[in-house]
């Protein structure tokens, strides 16, 4: 994989390193602790393996998650988020809380 530029603008920056969907819902998993790419697919009904392993692989080379092979018979590979990634915890709690302050729009009258 290769690496890019990363934007001087934190907010840029953030965008860049968490960019589309599933990244940030990776994070929100890998949050609760280690696991494992099939934990991972699982959790996410949709996200193709090509998509999860390009993310897991972005985060890896940014510092973001750890990849921990065990040499197990099948072999066993559990991805962590790095003291770094956990301090995303605060960012999606903040996303969370603010989305879900958002009331439900009223309905549109058809006429």
């Amino acid at each position: 994989m290769t690496t890019t530029c990363l934007p001087d603008c934190g907010v840029a920056r953030f965008l860049a390193l968490l960019n589309g969907p599933w990244a940030t819902l990776i994070v929100r998993e890998l949050l609760a602790g280690p696991r494992r790419f099939t934990e991972l697919r699982k959790a996410l009904p949709g996200i193709s393996p090509h998509t999860l392993t390009s993310r897991l692989r972005q985060f890896e080379a940014y510092g973001i998650v750890t990849r921990t092979a065990y040499p197990e018979i099948p072999p066993r590979v559990e991805y962590q988020l790095t003291d770094h990634g956990e301090r995303l915890r605060d960012v999606l709690d903040t996303m969370a809380d603010w989305a879900l302050s958002i009331p439900e729009p009223e309905p549109v009258d058809a006429a």
